[in-house]
């Protein structure tokens, strides 16, 4: 039986980071996958499809071109299924061929096939072919992802009603469509589905839109999504769907009938942990497939972690890969560092795009936290009005005494590349003194950060000539 420092169960984002991590250390590492899923759901039905074909999406209805050229303006007319998928072909197949020559070249061996536990340190492989191989580690870490949560309720078919893995499948574009659940994922496709000029409803059972975002933030998307026609109804249930020849019917609660051709249902996710059979390693999963770890992601048996989506919030791409790193490290006893594990940015590739980092206003109030906003609006950028980017902003929240950067929330044009430059700040426990001194190129979005501190600088400044308080630093004094 062979035998590993460290086995990796899952290729995704965290997996692969684990491995290699692990690699870099000296230790004998290998990874579990099946043939199909290379790089995980990340690459195959997640993250990497979904955010190519809303690129392809932008690009051929030429959305962000019609401020200057018009409304009626598109690359192509009449788009296909097939004029979005080429794309997501290409770029999806780029990726797994990335992932196989990283592992090849950290000489991490790949085992194709389904895995699951036979005890603490014994893993069995099924195999495609029928063969059952085992392997032995010292080590584990579990990175297997979730799937679509799917009511059983629901008579999924991948043609009319469709999960969010399924969606990238359709065999044509719908002419209306309704987006069961609000939350990222949600609204991310209800965004491009709408940019395809699709007539789109959203059935949300929350009062309100992605409530852990900033409420002006979201106001924004709102006004922007709704004057592309898409329907929003919050507080509602849905009680049935039906399929019929004609296309679906969306029964809600409250008596509501919404016809559509495509039903999406995006209601959370499942982590995929119901075939690791993880009695026999001593492990147990919650209800929605998730396993419980500690800060340096140990599940109750020490010497198997978990990682990514599978443990849950906030199952984002970028912190699942350095969880990864982290586990791998603890493992094997070397230092990780002091992560910032605070300051983590969000990003949603809604279309406009949505990206945050630290604290909302309604979190601040409720803290009582005394601070200031800063707005650069993207219409009175130079390179907001070349790109035709007339509704895109940033906002700082400044506290009012220590002139800490405590948040950072843009709304617009590559907002998801803007805010690592207030993340970073925020990581230096930087003041806004600082973005009101630097210098940012011209013309471009960026600059936008020294307007925005000019904003909150100039209001508290005000502030300070009405009070007289003489703890108001000038700027430039520490």
């Amino acid at each position: 039986m062979e035998h590993y420092d460290l086995v990796v169960i899952g290729s995704g984002p965290a997996g692969q980071k684990a491995a290699i991590a692990a690699a870099k250390l000296g230790k004998r590492a290998a990874v579990v996958e099946r043939r199909d899923m290379v790089g995980g759901v990340c690459i195959n039905t997640g993250t990497i499809p979904s955010k190519t074909l809303r690129e392809a999406v932008l690009y051929l209805t030429g959305l962000n071109e019609r401020e200057l050229y018009g409304q009626s303006y598109r690359v192509k007319s009449d788009i296909t299924v097939t004029d979005l998928s080429a794309r997501t072909t290409h770029v999806v197949a780029k990726e797994i061929d990335v992932i196989r020559n990283q592992l090849e070249r950290n000489n991490v061996p790949m085992y194709s096939g389904s895995a699951h536990f036979v005890g603490p340190k014994e893993i069995a492989i099924d195999a495609t072919d029928g063969d059952v191989k085992t392997i032995g580690a010292d080590n584990v870490v579990i990175a297997t992802g979730t799937r679509p949560a799917r009511p059983s309720t629901v008579d999924f078919d991948g043609e009319t009603i469709v999960d969010s893995d399924q969606v990238l499948s359709l065999r044509k574009l719908p002419k209306s469509a309704v987006v069961v659940g609000a939350g990222v994922i949600g609204i991310e496709y209800a965004s491009i589905f709408a940019a395809l000029g699709t007539k789109v409803t959203v059935i949300e059972q929350r009062d309100r839109l992605l409530p852990f975002c900033d409420r002006e933030i979201i106001d924004a998307l709102l006004y922007q999504l709704r004057d592309r026609g898409v329907t929003f109804r919050f507080s509602e249930m849905v009680e049935t769907v039906e399929r019929h020849e004609s296309g679906t019917l969306t029964v809600l609660k409250s008596g509501k009938q919404i016809p559509a051709d495509t039903v999406l249902y995006s209601a959370g996710r499942q982590g995929m942990t119901d075939r690791l059979d993880l009695a026999a390693a001593g492990l147990d999963a919650d209800k929605r497939g998730r396993l419980t770890v500690n800060d340096d992601f140990q599940t109750d048996v020490s010497h198997i972690y978990a990682v990514g989506d599978v443990i849950g919030f906030p199952a984002l791409a970028a912190t699942s890969m350095e969880q990864g790193r982290r586990a791998a490290y603890h493992a094997f006893g070397e230092p990780t560092g002091v992560t910032d594990m605070v300051h983590q940015p969000i990003g949603i590739y809604s279309i406009p795009e949505i990206s945050f980092v630290g604290k909302t206003e309604d979190e601040l109030t409720a803290e009582n936290v005394p601070f200031e906003v800063g707005v650069a609006r993207y219409r009175e950028l130079a390179r907001g009005a070349i790109m035709g980017d007339s509704y895109g902003l940033l906002k700082l929240l400044v506290h009012a005494k220590t002139r800490r950067l405590l948040g950072v929330h843009v709304f617009g044009t590559n907002a998801a590349e803007l805010v690592h430059i207030g993340q970073t700040v925020m990581g230096l426990d930087g003041t806004i003194d600082y973005l009101v001194q630097a210098v940012f190129n011209y013309p471009t979005l960026a600059e936008g950060y020294k307007v925005a501190a000019l904003d909150a600088v100039n209001k508290m400044r005000a502030v300070a000539r009405v009070t007289g308080d003489a703890e108001v630093h000038e700027l430039g004094s520490d």
